[in-house]
């Protein structure tokens, strides 16, 4: 009998946890590392992979993903592995639907769900009070989510309901993400900024920081400025970046009416904040259509992109490129004073949605020196990995889950990856399957194995999110 079941030789190992970055094998066994060392016996292995030139880090935490019918469905999956991601937080649910692909499409990736706070679903209008929404808060945990997303960008609440939900969560003890906006707001800096009153001392994850800072209010630069002062004085609230250009919505429009951030894309290329507006936009190129092709999502102008929305009932994903690269780059890198990063991961608020950009566009900060690749790590696998609650993952030490990305620093892509020591994808060829969900409650946990799949406790009143 082998001593390993896989063993990694000849890669530069990159694991800040364990101060590690240099050529180092790797042993498998179990789902676990069994050893680091500066050489293993690949005889010893029952498989062994020759990582000469590559480069080898935990595996990639996707902190803000959507791998559910309402964004991304079925390809999220493989669309993530490809990417390297092993590990990451599903931010929109319905939890059910999350279960159902990963089970019937999953790669072999651990996700934690949260469950979106939506009229009709597990709310009666967008001004609930706190029973209802602790009651929501708990249908979701006993299905298997770790917590609740507040969508203000597509479903605002009152600011009232807002305050309510996020001190519901916080005495739950429960995950709590916020895509900033209420009814008194907008999804850009000024919904931001109160979005941070109504958390007052509670703790928060505050979605996609580089969204409310594309010059809708002020210029760009100045409500950068004003998010990373404001993170800076806040340490109450955890939050991600993605790197990527373009966002990411539903072009669903009901009564001729795209949703809240639809409009305000459109209002800034000065299209109608219309569904008849919105196909002029698509027409001409400012707005693309997610459209599935070859077994993963695409973007699509054109004609082409319009039919294939009104095909849909205009119930298709949707990209802008609205994100201006200053605020990218600048949210990505700032630091504290004390080291720490402003912004604590970066993500990619993609899975489904075609834009997992994590390791193509965040090894060129490497590149450009405005990340080492330490902090590379920290920021793509390390942070996101704590403060989701993913306690035994982030890092390569002995012991830790086998969760280990392998990537292709020349080419910006990743080679290889390994999800609780199984592969998951080798040289671009997706070979995972199924999917280990993070359930926070036993109940939660039943209800992920009704659906045939594994679950993973989590406890995330220890996580990063409440404890620094």
């Amino acid at each position: 009998m082998s001593r390993y079941d896989i063993v990694l030789k000849g890669g530069t190992v990159v694991d800040p946890v364990n101060g590690r970055n240099g050529k180092t094998d790797i042993g498998i066994r179990n789902g676990k590392i069994e050893a680091v060392k500066e050489w293993i016996d690949a005889s010893e292995a029952e498989e062994y992979f020759d990582l000469t030139g590559m480069y080898v880090m935990p595996g990639i935490v996707d902190m803000h993903m959507h791998a559910s019918e309402r964004l991304g469905g079925r390809y999220a999956h493989k669309m993530l592995a490809k990417a390297g991601v092993t590990g990451a937080l599903e931010m929109m649910g319905p939890v059910d639907s999350v279960l159902e692909y990963g089970r019937d499409y999953g790669t072999g990736l651990t996700v934690a769900v949260l469950d979106a706070v939506n009229k009709g679903y597990n709310v009666k209008s967008n001004n609930p009070g706190r029973s209802e929404l602790e009651e929501a808060l708990e249908y979701g945990l006993d299905r298997g989510s770790i917590g609740m997303k507040l969508m203000g960008g597509n479903f605002p609440l009152t600011p009232e309901a807002t305050r309510l939900a996020i001190e519901a969560a916080n005495e739950r003890k429960a995950y709590i993400s916020f895509h900033a906006a209420t009814t008194e707001t907008g999804s850009h800096i000024e919904g931001f900024h109160e979005a941070i009153r109504l958390a007052g001392d509670n703790h928060l994850h505050m979605a996609h920081i580089n969204s409310y800072c594309r010059g809708m209010i002020r210029p760009y630069e100045t409500e950068t400025l004003e998010a990373v002062e404001a993170l800076k004085s806040h340490p109450n609230i955890r939050s991600e970046a993605y790197l990527a250009a373009v966002n990411g919505n539903t072009a669903k429009c009901t009564d001729g009416i795209p949703i809240p951030v639809v409009c305000n894309c459109l209002r800034m290329h000065n299209y109608e904040p219309s569904e008849k507006g919105l196909e002029k936009a698509i027409l001409e190129g400012w707005a693309q259509i997610n459209v599935i092709e070859g077994g993963a999502v695409e973007l699509r102008t054109g004609q082409r992109a319009v039919d294939y929305w009104k095909a849909h009932g205009t119930d298709a994903g949707i990209s802008f490129c609205v994100n201006p690269a200053l605020p990218r780059y600048w949210l990505a890198t700032a630091k504290k004073d004390n080291g720490e990063f402003v912004v604590d991961a970066i993500s990619t608020d993609g899975g489904g949605i075609p834009r997992n950009y994590i390791l193509k566009y965040g090894l060129s900060l490497v590149k450009l020196q405005s990340l080492t690749m330490e902090e590379f790590v920290m920021k793509a696998s390390v942070n996101p990995g704590r403060i989701i609650g993913f306690a035994n993952k982030g890092h390569l030490g002995e012991g830790a889950d086998a969760d280990i990305t392998v990537f292709d620093y020349d080419r910006q892509e990743a080679f290889m990856s390994i999800g609780t020591g199984r592969v998951i994808m080798y040289r671009g060829i997706v070979c995972g399957s199924g999917c280990t969900i993070a359930a926070a409650t036993k109940f939660g946990a039943g209800h992920v194995r009704e659906y045939g799949l594994e679950p993973v406790m989590i406890n995330v009143a220890e996580s990063g999110l409440y404890k620094r």
